[in-house]
């Protein structure tokens, strides 16, 4: 059952013959929603892998309704998730660090009643009234320090998909000279990217040359949105010999990967899969790197139904597979190194935030 709302919209038409949009406020239906960032649904990267989850959850029997809303701007994301707050949904799910301050606010103002003590007080009877709904809400790669019971965060280890990244470089590179064009190193995601690249790299290779630069002259206005920086740093990476990049920071990391592509230098994407994405544009990318959305969705979704989640999530990352330009052994190294990482025998030695 996909249903989409581009909108919030006060009137709806009749979604569905079996399920109606009240039935959510009913005990026995399990409801759950997704609020996507700008992306949009069809991104290629976190909005639409979490929602193959829910459907997956849908098809395996964990929820009755699924619903999402893509957002067109971000003064909606408030109201969005209000509208499946109010109509009586079990589970919200925001995407994105863009969501995080208005899920944390979400989280406040339908608050978890204390009296309980498993994080889905709904299973022992929903209130036929939008005031009485507790929904749970999950922010997909949304680090809250702050703890509420009725909010999940579920995040992904940045270091470890930027230490694979540059384990990969390290391996494909002919010139022994590779580079990162990041975002600013003020924000600890692009830090842990991009440090972890760096670890990865020598990792693999204790001599390799790794060029790591950041965006840390831009103004604030233009984070993750300077093409241009990016574009221009990988050409200066280029020119230093640097035979593949690593790109992280939405539209200024794509930047550096179409400038890549223009000069047939391979490269590597994060956050999203960025050759699908960038078509043409992209295509020097020889894989991307990002978190498994869709996994950690199922998993959160069959827990609730248990009543057993209620604890922040660090969740597995995943590689976009390789073209058969390369042989399948590099396939079997990635993933070794990601289950190695996962559990714990490889470190990246990142520390979470910048020092």
């Amino acid at each position: 059952m996909r249903i989409k709302l581009i909108i919030l919209a006060i009137a709806l038409p009749a979604l569905t013959a079996c399920l109606q949009l009240s039935d959510c406020f009913r005990e026995d239906v399990f409801c759950a929603a997704l609020v996507t960032d700008v992306l949009g649904i069809d991104d290629h990267g976190m909005n639409q892998d979490t929602w193959s989850g829910l459907e997956e959850a849908q098809a395996n029997g964990l929820v009755d309704r699924i619903e999402y809303i893509e957002s067109v701007d971000t003064r909606d994301y408030e109201k969005n998730i209000t509208y499946f707050a109010e109509n009586g949904y079990d589970v919200i799910i925001t995407t994105g660090v863009g969501l995080q301050d208005e899920t944390l606010r979400a989280a406040d103002l339908y608050p978890f009643d204390p009296a309980h003590n498993v994080p889905m007080p709904l299973r022992e009877g929903k209130p036929d009234s939008p005031q009485g709904a507790v929904p749970v809400f999950i922010g997909m790669n949304q680090p809250h320090d702050e703890v509420r019971p009725n909010l999940i965060p579920i995040t992904f280890a940045e270091d470890q998909m930027g230490f694979v990244a540059g384990a990969l470089a390290a391996r494909i590179s002919e010139t022994r000279v590779i580079g990162a064009a990041c975002e600013t190193s003020g924000i600890d995601s692009m830090w842990r990217y991009c440090e972890g690249f760096r670890a990865g790299a020598i990792f693999v290779d204790v001599d390799i040359k790794v060029l790591v630069i950041y965006r840390e002259d831009g103004s604030r206005e233009n984070l993750f949105i300077d093409e241009a920086w990016g574009y221009d740093t990988a050409q200066k990476l280029i020119q230093r010999g640097v035979d593949v990049i690593f790109a992280a920071g939405g539209v200024t990391g794509q930047g550096a990967l179409r400038a890549a592509a223009e000069a047939q230098v391979k490269a590597i994407g994060a956050e999203r899969d960025q050759g699908a994405v960038l078509g043409e544009s992209g295509s020097s990318v020889v894989t991307s790197i990002y978190g498994r959305a869709s996994f950690e969705v199922q998993n959160v979704m069959r827990l609730l139904r248990d009543g057993n989640a209620n604890q922040p999530r660090l969740s597995q990352i995943m590689v976009v597979p390789f073209d058969e330009k390369f042989p399948d052994n590099f396939t079997r190294e990635m993933d070794a190194l990601l289950l190695s990482l996962w559990n714990g025998d490889v470190k990246t030695n990142v520390n979470n935030e910048k020092p």
